[in-house]
């Protein structure tokens, strides 16, 4: 089964910035927004081989040593 997540928005830039969030949550983008003929914007990623560790904030690995 492939996972893939899209990103639906009324802007391009809300379009981009949503793109950005699912980059920083560890996806790899797969279509850069576009717009779509019913005047939406959309964009998709797929999660990347080794998503990153969740700290308690849910911000992203922490690296202690």
């Amino acid at each position: 089964m492939a996972i893939r997540v899209s990103v639906q928005a009324d802007s391009e830039d809300e379009c981009v910035e949503g793109l950005a969030q699912l980059v920083d949550a560890g996806y790899q983008p797969v279509m850069m927004p576009r717009l779509l003929s019913d005047n939406r914007w959309m964009a998709r990623a797929v999660p990347t081989r080794e998503a990153p560790a969740v700290t308690d904030d849910g911000r992203g690995s922490v690296v202690t040593g």
